[in-house]
């Protein structure tokens, strides 16, 4: 490596060597190395749980020139509102150029806040013939080094065996490990099964005026019938939905209820998952605040957030029927159930980042919770 401490090197598994400078913690790691091409948002997207085990690879040149916000800003139920979790979420940060903050609610630098997550970071990279290379040549693995000491060939042959996060269970390392209750003088209650919840969910359903109980992610359906839900939400979340045994039991079971239940990203792919589909691995996937989605019933447009790398096989669909499809590749973007109040969409409603035109889906899923609670009554 080159003498300074803060020198960087991104290697590819496929041998591409990308040197620039580096930020944030001093660290070598590994992760699957994605992209997004968004242009804002970055605290957001670093601490969005879909990202853990992953480097990513900020396509829009400038970063960091907004700072970080102090966590403790927060909505009227204490859910923190610049954050999409509790910490850093990424392995990794690649970016072109590491802007100085220049804002009101900046608190600290990202390098700063990076270091503070022991999360490194190297910039000075085309993170556009980057993004490109990935397109072509589909996700690759790779190994992000901040000041090591050891040379490129050392770093270079650590890389040839790097470990594929999607092998791993990413969700049990993420999900919380116990109950937590918000709004509790709410109503109706519903259930979120986390499997790495993004804030912004649990901040629409309580704007919504729910009473939400979040659960970890291998809560049996017992346990959660218990709890006397009128809806249950199944959150986004990292890696391969096929490794995510626990949540596709426990849906298989609620689905025997009448109870309505909302799938967000990874948890359209679990609802999907759990009545016999089948699930594949996008090439680079979808990552980015700008796909436009389009409402198969109607024909309308709708521009979305999506951070996901895996989809549904729609031939593989029985119980559930195609609701929202990617305009940019046809794949599938939504599902809905052919005989229940359960649906499913693989981009993220709740934005954060990004435009709010699918906040109406949280509308409808609250609406059908309280017709069950109603019906209950």
């Amino acid at each position: 490596m080159p003498s300074s401490e803060k020198d960087a090197a991104l290697i590819l598994e496929d041998g591409t060597i990308l040197l620039g400078k580096g930020f944030g913690a001093e660290r070598t790691i590994t992760g699957e190395v994605v992209f997004n091409t968004g242009m804002v948002g970055y605290p957001e997207s670093l601490t969005d749980a879909s990202y853990f085990g992953q480097i990513l690879v900020q396509t829009w040149p400038l970063v960091g020139n907004y700072g970080v916000a102090n966590p403790e800003i927060s909505d009227p139920f204490g859910v923190p509102l610049h954050f999409e979790s509790e910490a850093v979420q990424v392995s990794g940060y690649v970016i072109s150029e590491l802007e100085s903050p220049s804002h009101w609610s900046s608190r600290e630098s990202l390098s700063e806040w990076l270091a503070d997550n022991g999360v490194p970071g190297i910039a000075g990279i085309d993170t556009r013939e980057l993004t490109k290379m990935i397109r072509t040549r589909g996700t690759m693995l790779g190994q992000l080094s901040v000041g090591s000491s050891s040379s490129l060939e050392q770093l270079r042959k650590r890389a040839e065996s790097i470990e594929d996060p999607n092998a791993l269970d990413l969700v049990g390392r993420v999900s919380i490990r116990e109950e937590r209750e918000y709004n509790a003088g709410g109503e109706p209650r519903v259930v979120v099964i986390d499997c790495g919840t993004k804030l912004g969910i649990l901040r629409n359903l309580l704007a919504q005026r729910l009473n939400v109980v979040q659960v970890p992610y291998d809560t049996p359906a017992r346990k959660i019938l218990a709890l006397e839900p009128a809806g249950v939400v199944v959150s986004n979340g990292p890696g391969d939905p096929r490794k995510c045994t626990p949540t596709i039991e426990s849906v298989r079971s609620l689905l025997e209820t009448d109870l309505p239940i909302f799938g967000i990203c990874l948890g359209a792919q679990v609802l999907a998952l759990s009545t016999g589909g089948e699930t594949y691995k996008l090439k680079f996937g979808h990552r980015a605040q700008n796909h436009p989605c389009g409402d198969v019933r109607t024909g309308r447009v709708y521009i979305t957030t999506q951070n996901h790398g895996y989809t549904v096989d729609e031939k593989s669909l029985e119980d559930f029927e195609v609701s929202f499809v990617n305009l940019n590749d046809r794949t599938v973007e939504g599902i809905r159930h052919k005989r229940k109040k359960v649906f499913g969409v693989q981009f993220h409603p709740e934005a954060s980042p990004g435009p709010y035109e699918t906040g109406f889906l949280f509308d409808d899923f609250a609406k059908a919770a309280r017709e069950f609670q109603s019906g209950k009554a």
